[in-house]
């Protein structure tokens, strides 16, 4: 039965309302009535919309008539409804900047279990990025599909091999709604595949104040092969992954369109959703009636893109002959020959053999580019070099960001309560300036010791509990009778390692030496216990193995109270581990680590890190606040064995002695120093509310305002861009360097350079003096001006500079670039000419 068409109690009807509004997902004052309905389907669904559905009419007028129920889902109303009205954080800082909203599309969404949209960190990301946005009332709507099926999930059978099932979703039993037209209809989006018409449902989640539309293309209408567009994430073919990413991008921008957001910032969540700037492009020439270029000239400016992947084999490629197949017939809309647009997503348009890169594209159509961490920005340059020829690696134009998590959604409830005596219950919509770190420095070693024992106990707990399930599967008929077993301890030193199983993320370092570990774990002074769980991807034997290897190693007799394996790794699993663990593992080979935000969840938990130096934690660490593994250079897997027993030594000799050194009451005083340190120094610097706030100053505030720059006056600007950057390609091959000289005047060091700009203005480029970093010296750029006309030439001209830096002469040379006070530089205009040598 539809929740829609469920009738329910006068007395309860808000409850629809309620159900259909993710704020539950981490706003958790609700749970107990959630419970108190249906004890059973909360405990195995935690989805509101299945309680309502699955309750009995019986049941259901009982509550209705339950005024200590009523009274409390009043309160829970009431806060509800003032936590969408009362005045954003957003409103409050930028109520009149030229942004009017982000439109924000993603292939996948961690929000909850309930709406299982996701299949690791980009989506998890996505998930906390909206909830953090509803949080501070940024105005974003974001833009994703619905998957019939979604991600795998995961057993393992009597061997440890990972098996895969595929779960119907039925949007029915989902927190979500039907989109709805103008003129009451469904609403839905149309597009061309091979000559024939595509439809896609649109779908609604609401996330607290904002609003998730989802792309379904299961409608009956559709072809059989067409309804499984939106089978499954990231399952089928390379060609499925291409029409997916097509209905996401240029489906989604069509979406945004028809909603009004046309103008919004848009924020690429990875290459998949690329294909949004083209059809963003489209949508430009059509209504304004200019050209292609000039559209991309026009847009560009409103487009960011994120990149997750730290190596460019990572990123999604195809083969231009399929490409051509679906790019056709959209080339011809948009009137401009197919190789116009292949040439988007080549590094090199003339090689005819180069597959299209989806990140080459979302590079060509944005004005903005950023990684995920600091260190992820520095190997993006170096990845994304190849689209920027002879321009210093360093000026590659791609910022960072480092990714953050929502703190709502993952403290435990001891840990919210501390937090919330410390700094009220609206820290985290809020300036993160009114949480000083002070304050936390002063949290009491009884009450934050309590808190940590008591989130180590539960997270036991649960891990038992979720163990019976899992023997119960497993278990043979005549076996059936109860789980006795009870491993784990509440009172011992816990680790938590829980991922994705790849290679590079090196799951079975600490696995390196069994019995090592083994000894480790059951040391008599000072015993430690591990929990591991995650998936390896279908396609990845070596994964599968590691994780094979992992389920036997638990299952050695003198270790089974001491480690388990959990299966199917979600995000209600990760949500005990994170609030339980006293320490996090995290073991990547350096730079392949991105950003690796499930270390930041348990800070605000009192969990503190043991970490590779990649990723977030290569910008966190020092030494009060946790571990580091590794000397911070990157190696192959020769370094394996070396970091292998840097791990054992960490924790036998420090981790495990420093957990255990206790005062007189029994109290890790040293331990909680450094805990407190970890929560007062890094829980708010990477938080989701950090990150959102870099984004809206750094990126989506520069972009909208070059937005709106561009578009006005019929987009005069535009067009005269375009004229700047096609007179400049035409005459670039023109422009000669003679040589440097340098010299002394009036106590001051000059430098001189004759040029020749053939038919190139002076005002439309920029000529530089140029010296490199050095271990000892940063690098040095000297703009120089036109000092007089020289005879020698057309357009030749003397340009002079004064130079305040004692280098010899030798480590300069000279350059000219591009320049448009308009422009972005060098996202928007590669070209470059050194002076030769």
């Amino acid at each position: 039965m539809a929740l829609s068409s469920r009738p329910l109690p006068e007395a309860l009807a808000i409850l629809r309302e309620l159900s259909l509004d993710l704020y539950w997902s981490w706003n958790h004052d609700g749970d107990q009535l959630w419970q108190q309905l249906n004890p059973e389907v909360w405990e195995h669904t935690q989805n509101p919309v299945e309680v309502l559905q699955l309750t009995s009419d019986e049941q259901l007028q009982k509550i209705a008539r339950d005024k200590n129920f009523l009274a409390a889902l009043n309160t829970l109303t009431q806060a509800r409804d003032a936590y969408l009205t009362d005045t954003s954080w957003y409103q409050q800082h930028y109520a009149n900047s030229a942004l009017k909203g982000i439109a924000y599309l993603s292939m996948e969404y961690g929000l909850c279990d309930a709406l299982p949209l996701y299949a690791g960190g980009l989506g998890m990301l996505a998930g906390d990025y909206l909830k953090t946005a509803s949080d501070l009332g940024v105005p974003v709507v974001a833009v994703g599909l619905l998957y019939q099926q979604g991600y795998f999930h995961q057993s393992l059978d009597d061997t440890g091999w990972q098996r895969e099932t595929y779960l119907y979703n039925d949007p029915g039993s989902l927190p979500l709604r039907r989109a709805q037209a103008k003129d009451g209809s469904w609403l839905h989006i149309d597009t061309e595949f091979l000559c024939r018409r595509v439809r896609f449902r649109v779908w609604q989640v609401t996330v607290g104040r904002i609003t998730l539309y989802l792309l379904d293309s299961n409608d009956p209408r559709n072809q059989a092969g067409d309804r499984g567009i939106t089978s499954q994430l990231y399952g089928g073919n390379r060609e499925l992954r291409l029409v997916q990413e097509i209905a996401l991008g240029i489906c989604g921008w069509r979406l945004l369109d028809t909603l009004g957001c046309g103008d919004y910032v848009c924020h690429l969540n990875e290459g998949h959703a690329a294909f949004a700037t083209l059809e963003r492009m489209r949508t430009y020439c059509e209504r304004h009636k200019v050209s292609f270029d000039e559209a991309l000239w026009a847009t560009r400016a409103g487009n960011i893109f994120t990149t997750h992947t730290p190596v460019a084999a990572g990123f999604d490629r195809y083969p231009i002959e399929v490409l051509r197949r679906y790019i056709d017939e959209f080339s011809q809309q948009l009137g401009v020959p197919a190789e116009r647009l292949l040439a988007l997503g080549k590094a090199n348009p003339e090689d005819s053999t180069e597959w299209f890169n989806m990140a080459w594209l979302a590079m060509r159509t944005c004005a903005f580019a950023n990684g995920v961490s600091a260190l992820h920005g520095a190997v993006s340059r170096t990845i994304f070099q190849p689209l920027f020829p002879r321009w210093p690696e360093r000026e590659v134009p791609i910022g960072h960001v480092t990714n953050g998590v929502h703190v709502p959604t993952w403290d435990s409830s001891r840990a919210d309560n501390e937090w919330r005596q410390l700094f009220g219950p609206d820290r985290w919509r809020q300036d993160l300036e009114r949480m000083p770190t002070d304050t936390i420095e002063q949290l009491d070693n009884h009450r934050l010791w309590q808190m940590k024992g008591q989130g180590r106990a539960q997270l036991v707990d649960y891990v038992r509990r979720r163990l019976g399930h899992q023997w119960r599967r497993e278990s043979d008929p005549g076996q059936c009778a109860v789980f006795s077993e009870q491993p784990l301890d509440p009172n011992v030193l816990t680790l938590g390692f829980a991922r994705r199983f790849a290679e590079y993320k090196r799951p079975n370092l600490l696995l390196h030496n069994p019995d090592r570990l083994a000894a480790l774990l059951n040391h008599p002074q000072h015993p430690v216990q591990l929990i591991v769980a995650g998936k390896a991807h279908p396609a990845d034997q070596w994964g599968k193995n590691a994780l094979q290897a992992w389920y036997r190693f638990a299952r050695r007799a003198d270790v089974k109270d001491r480690v388990v394996f959990l299966e199917d790794y979600d995000i209600e699993l990760a949500q005990h581990l994170v609030q339980g663990v006293d320490v996090w593992l995290n073991t990547p080979r350096r730079p392949w680590e991105a950003c690796g935000t499930s270390g930041m969840k348990v800070l605000v938990n009192g969990g503190l890190n043991l970490s590779s130096l990649d990723g977030w934690w290569a910008e966190a660490w020092h030494a009060e606040v946790g571990w580091a593994l590794g000397d911070g250079d990157v190696h192959g897997e020769e370094q394996d064995d070396d970091d292998a027993t840097a791990l054992y030594e960490l924790l036998e000799q420090d981790i495990a002695p420093f957990f255990y050194h206790r005062d007189d009451a029994d109290i890790p005083t040293d331990w909680l120093e450094r805990v407190r340190h970890s929560m007062a120094q890094l829980t708010a610097s990477f938080s989701c509310n950090r990150m959102l706030q870099e984004y809206i100053e750094g990126y989506y505030l520069p972009a909208a305002q070059l937005l709106a720059n561009r578009t006005k006056e019929k987009g005069a600007l535009a067009a005269e861009l375009f004229q700047w950057h096609s007179g400049l390609s035409q005459h670039w091959h023109e422009i000669h360097l003679g040589e440097l000289q340098f010299d002394e005047r009036d106590g001051h060091r000059r430098v001189g350079l004759n040029v020749q700009l053939g038919g190139l203005n002076p005002e439309h480029l920029t000529v530089e003096l140029i010296a490199d970093p050095t271990d000892a010296e940063s690098a040095i750029t000297l703009a120089l001006t036109p000092a007089s006309t020289l005879q020698s030439a057309t357009h030749s001209y003397r340009y002079e500079g004064q130079l305040d830096s004692a280098r010899p002469d030798g480590d300069f040379t000279a350059r000219v670039v591009p320049r448009h006070p308009a422009a972005m530089i060098p996202a928007e205009h590669q070209k470059i000419i050194w002076q030769s040598r």
